[in-house]
């Protein structure tokens, strides 16, 4: 059985390993990809499950930052206005990428109603999780 470490410094040493280790496997797996997609197109890389695990691992790491760097912020900062920013510059960048798509030869209205609907809703759920961690920071 494993005793649980107690001194700070050996904690910390553990968590700079543990990012040495993440660094070196993050380069394994772009290695890998690296090579199937010069080997077998974009096609050939994206349905090798190592993309999708390099997906997750970032879009968790990014989450994790988040509420990091929420308790980072100073406390002058209030919620709602921070929610209502994201919304709208959430808002404006799908509209605007919905309206390049639509003017793009072969795509159409609907293409570009639906694709830009897709990013809005996609930029809701980091928006909505960062006005979570500053309200539960507030109290």
């Amino acid at each position: 059985m494993m005793k649980k470490i107690t001194d700070e410094r050996l904690q910390l040493k553990n968590l700079k390993n543990i990012r040495v280790l993440f660094l070196i496997q993050n380069i394994g797996i772009l290695g890998i990809l690296g090579y199937d997609l010069v080997t077998k197109g974009m096609d050939g890389m994206t349905s090798n499950p190592l993309w999708f695990v390099l997906i997750i691992t970032g879009v968790v790491s990014a989450y994790l930052s988040m509420s990091i760097s929420v308790d980072h912020e100073s406390d002058k900062k209030s919620p709602n206005k921070g929610l209502i920013i994201s919304l709208i510059v959430g808002a404006l960048i799908s509209i605007v990428v919905g309206i390049f798509v639509s003017l793009t030869d072969g795509f159409g209205l609907t293409n570009g109603i639906v694709i830009g609907g897709i990013i809005f809703i996609c930029s809701l759920a980091p928006i909505l999780y960062i006005y979570y961690l500053r309200t539960k920071r507030k109290d």
